[in-house]
């Protein structure tokens, strides 16, 4: 039985892990090729792990299995929304037909500053006084690609 539960464990995350490529493959944009690597990734990965824990059934190797998992749990959001928040400060468009985009009214391109709203009048005044210091690495717009 346990083996059974194996083998399915096993494709399952083989499914999860071809769906998160054909989103890499398949999807219009950074944000959201970042959310089908991310999710469905993670949950293959984590399948995998799940599965080693049981074919092996060793406390060391159910320790470790549960270890991997906690840290792609913890790693996996972060690192996504790292580099999608990254890829648009430094220009990635979106796709065209973007329902919403948020940071918009908060982002200024040519300073690179963010500012979320809920600054006190003494912090926007601070904002206001400082705009000619720039960040030290201003990146390139780079031209759209056509692939």
């Amino acid at each position: 039985m346990i083996d059974w539960l194996i083998i399915l464990l096993l494709l399952s995350s083989g499914f999860f892990m071809l769906l998160a490529a054909l989103g890499i493959l398949r999807l219009p944009d950074l944000p959201t090729r970042m959310h089908a690597s991310t999710k469905a990734g993670a949950l293959g990965a984590i399948l995998v792990m799940t599965a080693a824990g049981l074919f092996f059934g060793e406390a060391v190797v159910v320790t470790k299995a549960v270890a991997v998992i906690l840290f792609i749990l913890i790693t996996a959001p972060i690192a996504a929304h790292a580099i999608g928040r990254a890829g648009y400060f430094v220009g990635v468009p979106l796709w065209e037909g973007s329902v919403k985009d948020e940071l918009k009214s908060s982002y200024d391109p040519e300073t690179h500053r963010l500012v979320s709203g809920l600054e006190t009048a003494d912090e926007l005044d601070a904002y206001r006084k400082n705009l000619d210091i720039k960040p030290r690495i201003k990146p390139k717009r780079r031209k759209k690609s056509n692939f």
